[in-house]
């Protein structure tokens, strides 16, 4: 052997050793990681946060500052400004405070103009303007009708947009999810690497049955085979394909809803499950009823491969926290949102 010659083979295998545990643990997290018990020990009831990334996102989780309140004296901005089709029955004040509130909630850069004609604020040439009356009523609709998920937190513009005119995350259809090569078959939707369902090889679209349509959420039937039980394995992988997202979409794991006695048993399962089964209902109802009629109002560019408008999933409001703003109460500082459009008509009349 020549001399060095086993002194440079060692090199080389130490090198191959270095650079696979660089590669096993990139996938990782450094420590320290900080872990919350909220269960009984020993049932792994446990939550698991890392400081450093709870740190970077804070700032998209911190509620700016309201407003001071306007006077609510004098004449109603329905009867002064003209095409006022929600909020008219503020006063003057309160109507110009919510729409400053508005702005810098959804359009800090673009300004006023992002949704009104300065030649002509009453008219309504600009789709965004169109948009924006019809997110208000929808913000209102949440506030009224869906406390079973909101509770009296409430939201506003600024929970999904966060200064953004399009909230940072939405979704659209997904094009030919079943299609795949012919020697492979049928794709099922999955082995795409989707950001939406964290890179995984799970179904990449989990939005468009279950918070558009009303598919069973399902991993396992009560009844043996072949009668009766008709929970497939590939029902369970659009089941946890869902599951990741909302996981992610919260930044918690999977015991912060499931108790780990029974994934799917409701007895002694955490209160945030029955508030998860409500927002996915919740986000379902916005989808249907604000967000898909929408999609003659927007121009071809703000829509989808499919000519479908951009939809509401966990993340866009949450965004990786357990609780949007981590439960800041914006809301309740714009008492105007928190009654639905129909409610707040007969509250004006009388």
């Amino acid at each position: 052997m020549k001399p060095f010659q086993g002194l440079k083979a060692s090199s080389g295998v130490l090198a191959v050793l270095a650079v696979s545990a660089v590669m096993l643990l990139s996938g990782c997290e450094r420590p320290p990681i900080d872990s919350v018990q909220h269960g009984y020990r020993g049932t792994g009831m446990v939550q698991v946060y890392n400081p450093r990334i709870v740190e970077a996102s804070q700032d998209i989780h911190t509620a700016p500052v309201s407003l001071p309140q306007a006077p609510g004296d004098g004449p109603l901005a329905g009867k002064v400004y003209k095409n006022v089709q929600v909020l008219g029955d503020l006063s003057v004040a309160q109507f110009a405070r919510h729409m400053v509130a508005i702005t810098s909630w959804v359009s800090p850069n673009e300004g006023c103009t992002y949704c009104h004609n300065p030649a002509n604020f009453a008219e309504d040439s600009k789709y965004t303007k169109v948009v924006a009356r019809r997110m208000i009523q929808m913000t209102q609709h949440i506030n009224a009708d869906w406390q079973p998920h909101v509770a009296q937190t409430g939201v506003t513009c600024y929970s999904c947009h966060r200064g953004q005119p399009v909230p940072a995350q939405v979704w659209f259809k997904e094009p030919d999810q079943h299609r795949g090569a012919d020697f492979i078959g049928e794709r099922a939707g999955q082995n795409l690497a989707a950001e939406s369902v964290k890179l995984a090889s799970l179904p990449s679209d989990p939005f468009t049955p279950f918070l558009l349509g009303d598919l069973d959420i399902r991993v396992s039937g009560t009844t043996a085979l072949p009668n009766g039980n008709r929970h497939s394995i590939k029902q369970t992988e659009w089941t946890y394909s869902l599951m990741t997202h909302m996981s992610s979409s919260l930044g918690v794991n999977c015991t912060y809803c499931h108790n780990t006695n029974s994934f799917s048993s409701w007895e002694g399962s955490p209160p945030q499950r029955a508030k998860a089964w409500h927002g996915i209902r919740m986000a379902r109802d916005l989808n249907n009823e604000y967000m898909e009629p929408l999609q003659p109002t927007f121009p071809a560019e703000r829509l989808g491969p499919l000519g479908d408008t951009a939809k509401i999933n966990c993340g866009t409001c949450h965004q990786g926290a357990y609780k949007p703003l981590y439960g800041a109460q914006m809301a309740k500082d714009f008492p105007e949102l928190l009654k639905s459009a129909a409610k707040r008509d007969v509250v004006a009349k009388k």
